[in-house]
Protein backbone atom coordinates (compact mmCIF):
# COMPACT_ATOMS: atom_id res chain seq x y z
CA UNK A 1 0.00 0.00 0.00
CA UNK A 2 2.30 2.35 -1.23
CA UNK A 3 -0.07 5.29 -1.66
CA UNK A 4 2.24 8.22 -2.13
CA UNK A 5 0.54 10.24 -4.10
CA UNK A 6 -2.24 12.62 -5.36
CA UNK A 7 -1.06 13.54 -8.57
CA UNK A 8 -2.77 11.49 -12.08
CA UNK A 9 0.28 11.40 -14.61
CA UNK A 10 1.12 8.75 -17.24
CA UNK A 11 4.94 8.11 -17.18
CA UNK A 12 6.78 8.46 -20.46
CA UNK A 13 9.27 5.78 -20.10
CA UNK A 14 11.65 5.43 -22.79
CA UNK A 15 11.67 1.79 -24.11
CA UNK A 16 10.74 -0.93 -26.67
CA UNK A 17 7.46 -0.54 -28.32
CA UNK A 18 6.44 -3.72 -26.64
CA UNK A 19 7.10 -2.66 -23.06
CA UNK A 20 5.43 0.07 -23.79
CA UNK A 21 1.72 -1.30 -24.67
CA UNK A 22 1.04 -2.87 -21.01
CA UNK A 23 -1.32 0.16 -19.27
CA UNK A 24 -0.86 -0.15 -15.42
CA UNK A 25 -2.89 2.07 -13.20
CA UNK A 26 -1.10 2.21 -9.45
CA UNK A 27 0.05 4.07 -6.52
CA UNK A 28 3.02 6.39 -7.34
CA UNK A 29 6.47 4.85 -6.81
CA UNK A 30 5.13 1.12 -7.63
CA UNK A 31 6.68 2.03 -11.49
CA UNK A 32 9.90 1.51 -9.67
CA UNK A 33 12.14 -1.08 -12.17
CA UNK A 34 12.59 -2.75 -9.23
CA UNK A 35 9.52 -4.98 -8.76
CA UNK A 36 9.82 -5.70 -12.56
CA UNK A 37 13.23 -7.31 -13.62
CA UNK A 38 12.52 -10.01 -15.02
CA UNK A 39 9.51 -8.01 -17.16
CA UNK A 40 12.14 -5.36 -17.54
CA UNK A 41 14.57 -8.19 -19.53
CA UNK A 42 11.91 -10.03 -21.41
CA UNK A 43 10.55 -6.47 -23.27
CA UNK A 44 13.26 -3.78 -22.85
CA UNK A 45 11.66 -1.56 -20.79
CA UNK A 46 8.54 -0.65 -18.28
CA UNK A 47 4.72 -0.57 -19.00
CA UNK A 48 3.21 2.30 -19.43
CA UNK A 49 1.75 3.68 -15.94
CA UNK A 50 -1.31 6.44 -14.91
CA UNK A 51 -1.03 7.24 -11.38
CA UNK A 52 -3.96 7.42 -8.59
CA UNK A 53 -3.99 9.12 -5.59
CA UNK A 54 -6.74 6.79 -3.63
CA UNK A 55 -8.43 4.39 -4.63
CA UNK A 56 -11.94 5.65 -4.87
CA UNK A 57 -10.39 7.83 -7.34
CA UNK A 58 -9.22 4.39 -8.93
CA UNK A 59 -12.37 3.42 -8.95
CA UNK A 60 -14.01 6.44 -10.77
CA UNK A 61 -11.68 6.40 -13.64
CA UNK A 62 -12.30 3.25 -14.62
CA UNK A 63 -16.04 3.28 -14.13
CA UNK A 64 -15.37 6.37 -16.87
CA UNK A 65 -13.88 4.30 -19.13
CA UNK A 66 -10.51 5.31 -18.41
CA UNK A 67 -9.16 2.04 -20.33
CA UNK A 68 -6.21 0.63 -18.61
CA UNK A 69 -4.65 -3.13 -18.01
CA UNK A 70 -3.74 -3.97 -14.92
CA UNK A 71 -4.64 -1.77 -11.64
CA UNK A 72 -3.44 -1.56 -8.05
CA UNK A 73 -6.07 -1.89 -5.26
CA UNK A 74 -6.01 -3.02 -1.76
CA UNK A 75 -7.90 -5.78 0.08
CA UNK A 76 -11.26 -3.78 0.23
CA UNK A 77 -11.67 -2.69 -2.99
CA UNK A 78 -11.59 -6.16 -5.07
CA UNK A 79 -15.66 -7.12 -4.27
CA UNK A 80 -16.76 -3.75 -5.06
CA UNK A 81 -14.52 -3.17 -8.39
CA UNK A 82 -15.85 -7.10 -9.02
CA UNK A 83 -19.48 -5.90 -8.38
CA UNK A 84 -19.30 -3.39 -10.63
CA UNK A 85 -18.15 -4.99 -13.63
CA UNK A 86 -14.21 -3.33 -13.67
CA UNK A 87 -12.16 -6.99 -13.17
CA UNK A 88 -12.27 -10.35 -14.46
CA UNK A 89 -11.05 -13.10 -12.77
CA UNK A 90 -7.21 -14.22 -13.16
CA UNK A 91 -6.02 -17.76 -14.62
CA UNK A 92 -4.03 -19.04 -11.94
CA UNK A 93 -2.26 -21.31 -13.90
CA UNK A 94 -0.69 -18.49 -15.89
CA UNK A 95 1.10 -17.54 -12.52
CA UNK A 96 4.05 -19.34 -12.10
CA UNK A 97 4.56 -19.35 -8.54
CA UNK A 98 1.02 -19.39 -7.32
CA UNK A 99 1.39 -21.99 -4.82
CA UNK A 100 4.01 -19.22 -2.87
CA UNK A 101 1.13 -16.65 -2.90
CA UNK A 102 0.99 -15.77 0.54
CA UNK A 103 -2.71 -17.49 1.44
CA UNK A 104 -4.37 -13.84 1.72
CA UNK A 105 -5.54 -15.24 -1.28
CA UNK A 106 -8.02 -16.94 -0.66
CA UNK A 107 -9.84 -13.34 0.65
CA UNK A 108 -9.52 -12.46 -3.01
CA UNK A 109 -12.05 -15.36 -4.46
CA UNK A 110 -15.10 -14.85 -5.65
CA UNK A 111 -17.29 -17.61 -6.73
CA UNK A 112 -14.12 -20.18 -7.24
CA UNK A 113 -12.01 -17.75 -9.31
CA UNK A 114 -9.16 -15.26 -7.89
CA UNK A 115 -9.55 -11.62 -8.86
CA UNK A 116 -6.45 -10.18 -7.08
CA UNK A 117 -2.68 -10.99 -6.57
CA UNK A 118 -1.91 -9.74 -3.63
CA UNK A 119 1.71 -8.97 -4.24
CA UNK A 120 2.41 -6.11 -1.53
CA UNK A 121 1.78 -5.61 2.25
CA UNK A 122 2.46 -3.92 5.60
CA UNK A 123 1.57 -2.66 8.82
CA UNK A 124 0.09 0.62 10.47
CA UNK A 125 0.80 1.51 13.85
CA UNK A 126 1.84 4.22 16.36
CA UNK A 127 4.72 6.18 15.59
CA UNK A 128 6.74 8.93 17.62
CA UNK A 129 9.47 11.16 18.20
CA UNK A 130 11.04 10.00 20.54
CA UNK A 131 12.76 13.31 21.76
CA UNK A 132 9.64 15.53 21.37
CA UNK A 133 6.87 12.92 23.77
CA UNK A 134 6.35 11.59 26.71
CA UNK A 135 7.57 8.13 25.46
CA UNK A 136 5.62 6.75 28.82
CA UNK A 137 2.47 7.63 26.35
CA UNK A 138 3.10 5.93 23.77
CA UNK A 139 1.78 2.41 24.77
CA UNK A 140 -1.72 2.99 23.91
CA UNK A 141 -3.69 4.28 20.98
CA UNK A 142 -5.66 6.65 23.06
CA UNK A 143 -2.59 9.39 22.74
CA UNK A 144 -4.35 10.34 19.63
CA UNK A 145 -7.55 12.15 22.13
CA UNK A 146 -4.60 13.62 24.59
CA UNK A 147 -4.59 17.41 24.48
CA UNK A 148 -1.52 17.69 25.29
CA UNK A 149 -0.36 16.62 21.10
CA UNK A 150 -3.33 18.95 20.10
CA UNK A 151 -2.08 20.19 16.71
CA UNK A 152 0.71 17.45 17.17
CA UNK A 153 -1.03 14.77 16.00
CA UNK A 154 -1.02 13.31 11.81
CA UNK A 155 -3.68 10.84 10.69
CA UNK A 156 -3.57 8.97 7.02
CA UNK A 157 -6.37 10.71 4.50
CA UNK A 158 -7.09 7.00 3.79
CA UNK A 159 -10.49 5.36 5.16
CA UNK A 160 -9.17 2.05 5.51
CA UNK A 161 -6.10 2.86 7.59
CA UNK A 162 -8.16 5.37 9.77
CA UNK A 163 -10.60 3.26 10.63
CA UNK A 164 -8.43 0.77 11.34
CA UNK A 165 -7.17 2.74 14.45
CA UNK A 166 -10.11 4.11 15.03
CA UNK A 167 -11.95 0.20 15.28
CA UNK A 168 -8.72 -0.64 17.49
CA UNK A 169 -9.05 1.92 19.75
CA UNK A 170 -12.24 1.43 20.50
CA UNK A 171 -11.73 -2.33 21.26
CA UNK A 172 -12.50 -4.17 17.76
CA UNK A 173 -10.56 -6.24 16.05
CA UNK A 174 -12.18 -8.05 13.23
CA UNK A 175 -13.81 -5.17 10.91
CA UNK A 176 -15.40 -8.00 8.81
CA UNK A 177 -17.48 -8.39 12.32
CA UNK A 178 -18.18 -5.02 13.33
CA UNK A 179 -22.05 -3.57 14.56
CA UNK A 180 -23.65 -0.76 13.34
CA UNK A 181 -23.12 -0.02 16.77
CA UNK A 182 -19.49 -0.59 16.30
CA UNK A 183 -19.02 1.58 13.36
CA UNK A 184 -20.81 4.80 15.07
CA UNK A 185 -18.42 4.32 18.29
CA UNK A 186 -15.72 4.27 15.92
CA UNK A 187 -16.84 7.56 14.32
CA UNK A 188 -17.40 9.52 17.53
CA UNK A 189 -13.54 8.35 18.51
CA UNK A 190 -12.48 10.03 15.45
CA UNK A 191 -14.65 13.03 15.95
CA UNK A 192 -12.78 13.27 19.61
CA UNK A 193 -9.41 13.06 17.44
CA UNK A 194 -10.12 15.61 14.71
CA UNK A 195 -9.41 18.70 17.24
CA UNK A 196 -5.72 16.92 17.49
CA UNK A 197 -4.71 16.72 14.14
CA UNK A 198 -2.60 19.11 12.05
CA UNK A 199 -3.21 17.51 9.01
CA UNK A 200 -4.18 14.28 7.49
CA UNK A 201 -0.92 13.26 5.80
CA UNK A 202 -1.62 11.66 2.12
CA UNK A 203 1.40 9.98 1.56
CA UNK A 204 4.46 8.34 3.36
CA UNK A 205 6.67 11.45 1.89
CA UNK A 206 4.54 13.95 3.25
CA UNK A 207 4.64 12.52 7.04
CA UNK A 208 8.22 11.49 6.57
CA UNK A 209 8.56 15.50 5.96
CA UNK A 210 6.06 16.30 9.07
CA UNK A 211 7.93 14.18 11.42
CA UNK A 212 11.23 15.37 10.36
CA UNK A 213 10.25 18.37 10.89
CA UNK A 214 8.69 18.00 14.18
CA UNK A 215 5.53 19.37 12.86
CA UNK A 216 3.71 15.96 13.90
CA UNK A 217 5.42 14.37 16.98
CA UNK A 218 2.55 11.63 16.82
CA UNK A 219 1.49 9.72 13.84
CA UNK A 220 -0.65 6.54 12.96
CA UNK A 221 1.61 5.79 10.02
CA UNK A 222 3.05 2.51 7.78
CA UNK A 223 5.85 1.07 8.60
CA UNK A 224 8.01 2.66 5.68
CA UNK A 225 7.90 5.97 7.23
CA UNK A 226 9.52 4.75 11.09
CA UNK A 227 11.73 2.20 8.73
CA UNK A 228 12.81 4.85 6.31
CA UNK A 229 13.22 7.93 8.77
CA UNK A 230 15.70 5.88 11.61
CA UNK A 231 17.75 5.00 8.59
CA UNK A 232 17.84 9.00 7.36
CA UNK A 233 18.98 9.33 11.69
CA UNK A 234 15.72 10.82 12.76
CA UNK A 235 14.70 9.93 16.49
CA UNK A 236 11.55 8.35 15.47
CA UNK A 237 10.37 4.86 17.36
CA UNK A 238 7.39 2.36 16.37
CA UNK A 239 5.31 0.54 18.62
CA UNK A 240 3.39 -2.13 17.02
CA UNK A 241 2.39 -3.59 20.41
CA UNK A 242 0.46 -0.47 21.42
CA UNK A 243 -2.17 -1.86 24.22
CA UNK A 244 -5.32 -1.81 21.43
CA UNK A 245 -2.77 -3.02 18.54
CA UNK A 246 -1.70 -2.27 15.10
CA UNK A 247 -3.07 -2.96 11.87
CA UNK A 248 -2.22 -4.94 8.54
CA UNK A 249 -3.38 -4.08 5.02
CA UNK A 250 -2.22 -6.25 1.64
CA UNK A 251 -2.63 -4.53 -1.67
CA UNK A 252 -2.13 -6.33 -5.39
CA UNK A 253 -2.91 -6.68 -8.85
CA UNK A 254 -6.17 -7.02 -10.86
CA UNK A 255 -6.79 -8.11 -14.08
CA UNK A 256 -9.27 -5.25 -15.44
CA UNK A 257 -12.10 -6.00 -18.42
CA UNK A 258 -11.48 -5.20 -21.83
CA UNK A 259 -7.74 -4.34 -21.13
CA UNK A 260 -6.43 -2.53 -24.61
CA UNK A 261 -3.64 -4.68 -24.67
CA UNK A 262 -2.18 -8.65 -24.92
CA UNK A 263 -3.02 -10.47 -21.71
CA UNK A 264 0.25 -12.21 -22.14
CA UNK A 265 2.35 -8.74 -21.06
CA UNK A 266 0.00 -8.63 -18.05
CA UNK A 267 0.93 -12.12 -16.89
CA UNK A 268 4.78 -11.65 -17.50
CA UNK A 269 4.49 -8.63 -15.31
CA UNK A 270 2.57 -10.48 -12.57
CA UNK A 271 4.83 -13.00 -12.82
CA UNK A 272 8.25 -10.30 -12.58
CA UNK A 273 6.20 -9.19 -9.33
CA UNK A 274 6.22 -13.05 -7.46
CA UNK A 275 9.85 -13.40 -8.56
CA UNK A 276 11.95 -13.60 -5.28
CA UNK A 277 13.87 -10.44 -6.08
CA UNK A 278 11.37 -8.32 -6.21
CA UNK A 279 10.54 -9.58 -2.60
CA UNK A 280 14.03 -8.94 -1.60
CA UNK A 281 13.97 -5.55 -3.19
CA UNK A 282 10.39 -4.08 -1.57
CA UNK A 283 11.47 -5.77 2.10
CA UNK A 284 14.78 -4.02 1.67
CA UNK A 285 14.67 -0.98 -0.12
CA UNK A 286 10.75 -0.06 0.84
CA UNK A 287 10.11 -1.62 4.36
CA UNK A 288 7.25 -3.09 3.10
CA UNK A 289 5.94 -7.06 2.81
CA UNK A 290 6.12 -9.34 -0.34
CA UNK A 291 3.24 -11.81 -2.03
CA UNK A 292 5.33 -14.33 -2.02
CA UNK A 293 5.26 -15.54 1.36
CA UNK A 294 8.12 -18.16 0.12
CA UNK A 295 10.70 -15.70 -0.52
CA UNK A 296 9.54 -13.51 2.63
CA UNK A 297 9.98 -16.06 5.07
CA UNK A 298 13.57 -16.97 3.10
CA UNK A 299 14.63 -13.57 4.30
CA UNK A 300 14.43 -14.36 7.77
CA UNK A 301 13.13 -13.37 11.32
CA UNK A 302 16.03 -10.23 11.64
CA UNK A 303 15.51 -8.71 8.63
CA UNK A 304 11.37 -8.81 8.68
CA UNK A 305 11.82 -7.44 11.87
CA UNK A 306 13.84 -5.04 11.28
CA UNK A 307 11.35 -3.38 8.91
CA UNK A 308 8.55 -3.70 11.80
CA UNK A 309 6.97 -6.96 9.38
CA UNK A 310 7.45 -9.42 12.25
CA UNK A 311 5.09 -11.25 14.66
CA UNK A 312 3.51 -8.69 18.11
CA UNK A 313 2.24 -9.83 21.10
CA UNK A 314 -0.73 -7.43 20.65
CA UNK A 315 -4.17 -7.44 19.12
CA UNK A 316 -4.03 -6.85 14.92
CA UNK A 317 -6.94 -6.14 13.01
CA UNK A 318 -6.18 -7.06 9.35
CA UNK A 319 -7.41 -5.43 6.74
CA UNK A 320 -9.32 -7.67 5.36
CA UNK A 321 -12.27 -7.00 2.54
CA UNK A 322 -14.98 -5.65 4.03
CA UNK A 323 -18.71 -5.68 3.39
CA UNK A 324 -19.57 -3.01 0.33
CA UNK A 325 -22.30 -1.30 2.63
CA UNK A 326 -20.15 -0.39 5.76
CA UNK A 327 -17.19 0.70 4.03
CA UNK A 328 -19.19 3.35 2.07
CA UNK A 329 -20.35 4.75 5.01
CA UNK A 330 -17.03 4.87 6.36
CA UNK A 331 -15.86 6.86 3.25
CA UNK A 332 -18.89 9.46 3.27
CA UNK A 333 -18.82 9.49 7.34
CA UNK A 334 -14.29 10.37 7.33
CA UNK A 335 -15.45 12.87 4.99
CA UNK A 336 -17.56 14.69 7.20
CA UNK A 337 -15.02 14.24 10.21
CA UNK A 338 -12.53 15.73 7.96
CA UNK A 339 -14.67 19.03 7.60
CA UNK A 340 -15.80 19.50 10.65
CA UNK A 341 -19.01 18.05 11.08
Amino acid sequence: MKRTTTAIAVAAMPSLAAAQELIVLDWSGYEDPGFIGAYIEAHGGTPNYSFFGEEEEAFQKLRAGFEVDVAHPCSQSVSKWQLAGLIEPLDTSRIDRWDDVNEVKESFAIDGEYYMLPTDWGTTSLVYRTDLVDASKMDSLQVFLDPEYAGRVSLPNNVDDIYALAFLATGVTDWTEATQEQFEAASAWLRQAHPNVVTYWADGAELAQLMTTGEASVAWAWNETPTTLIGEGVPVAINREATEGSSTWFCGYVNVVDGPNSEDLMYDFLNAWMEPASAEYIVNEWGYGHGNQTAVAALGAETLDGVGLGPVSAPVLAQAPLDNQMREQMIVEFENIKAGF
